[in-house]
């Protein structure tokens, strides 16, 4: 390793999974890298996410390559870092089923009539038109919150990553150009280049907020405990669920984890009680709820991630509002930020579609 000295200094700003990773990266490829978190390491959606991972589902739009070339890079890495023994990387089939509320009368009537061959035995409850949607090839899991401690315990040991514990204030600059990181203690981390990794906090900081719009989407999720682990395939379920009453449809995942640990996770806030209600309906191994939690994924105003150099302000970047596809989309952004900012340019995808400046409004608009 260079003297720390006469490497690139590289403050990344936010200690979630996409500033982990890009600091992983920025680091392996030589910068001196500091992380600066305001609480804890994966301590929101990076660690309360379920994990999944899926090579295809986002082909057909501009999110496409960087899907693809993130998928792969999982693969590798969890290679790399031993992946299936420190954060539960697997391969995963994937189904879409289709369950019914029910009353006791007609639940076991409705769950014997209901099963297709395509359904695993723990999936008792009533379930129907079970659908595979996605094979080992083209999807998988990573337990966030240890893929994240792990990228961030590799790059502290090999590559001499810091972490500091602290709320961002303000970026400086000199000349238009990015000088160092200020924190609400005053407290200065000077830097060659800056990367805000914020999450759903961006908007926040008003550097960020004057320039484009981050907000928060809330979701529920439930860990629960099977009553018999070793009967849990490794199986990931996209659910259209039908409430009993009639009420609109719902689209909870689950998410079953090697630790036993299947996560049922909702794209939109749904409370708790429903979560636990559906559960009940899917199997009679997962009533032992362990964690009731929420989180909030950051989504910008197009629905696109925010990834690249801030219009005016040159050595500061930002690499936000990656929605749902957080995890799987981290890999990819850390190692595009680090070409970036050490070379000039990503290589491993095209960043333009995801530029802070396409928020720019230009003059008259």
């Amino acid at each position: 390793m260079e003297p720390e000295k006469s490497r690139k200094k590289v403050v990344v700003c936010g200690g979630g999974v996409i500033g982990v990773a890009t600091a992983y990266f920025l680091s392996k490829k030589g910068a001196a890298v500091t992380i600066v978190e305001k609480s804890s390491i994966a301590c929101a959606a990076s660690g309360k996410a379920g994990g999944f991972l899926a090579l295809d589902w986002c082909d057909g739009g501009p999110v496409s390559l960087l899907a693809r070339a993130s998928f792969n890079l999982h693969r590798s890495l969890a290679d790399e870092l031993h992946g299936s023994d420190l954060y539960g990387y697997r391969a995963l089939t994937t189904l879409s089923l289709t369950i019914r509320e029910s009353d006791a009368t007609s639940e076991s009537q409705s769950s014997k009539n209901s099963k297709t061959l395509t359904i695993p035995p723990w999936i008792d409850g009533n379930a129907k038109g079970g659908k595979t949607i996605g094979t080992t090839e083209t999807t998988a899991q990573v337990h966030p919150e240890l893929f994240t401690k792990t990228l961030l315990s590799k790059a502290i040991d090999d590559f001499g990553v810091k972490v500091v514990i602290g709320k961002v204030s303000t970026v400086t600059a000199v000349e238009g150009t990015a000088t160092a990181v200020v924190l609400d203690n005053g407290q200065e981390i000077t830097a060659d280049a800056v990367v805000l990794a914020l999450g759903p906090w961006s908007s926040k900081l008003p550097l960020l907020g004057s320039r484009f719009r981050i907000h928060g989407l809330k979701a529920h999720s439930i860990v629960i405990q099977p009553n018999d682990p070793d009967t849990i395939t490794p199986h990931a379920l996209f659910l259209t669920y039908h409430p009993v009453d009639g009420g609109n449809p719902m689209d909870p995942e689950v998410y079953p984890r090697p630790t036993g640990e299947p996560e049922e996770v909702t794209p939109v806030p749904e409370s708790i009680a429903i979560l636990k209600k559906v559960m009940m309906q899917v199997s009679s191994q997962l009533t032992e709820v362990k964690t009731e939690q929420a989180c909030f994924l950051p989504c910008s105003d197009d629905d696109l991630p925010v990834i690249g150099e801030l219009p005016g302000l040159k050595g500061c970047y930002a690499a936000t509002g990656h929605s749902c596809w957080g995890i799987l989309n981290a890999p990819a952004t850390g190692m595009a930020l680090s070409e970036l900012v050490m070379d000039g340019e990503a290589e491993i995808v095209d960043l333009t579609p995801f530029s802070p400046s396409r928020f720019v409004r230009t003059a008259g608009a």
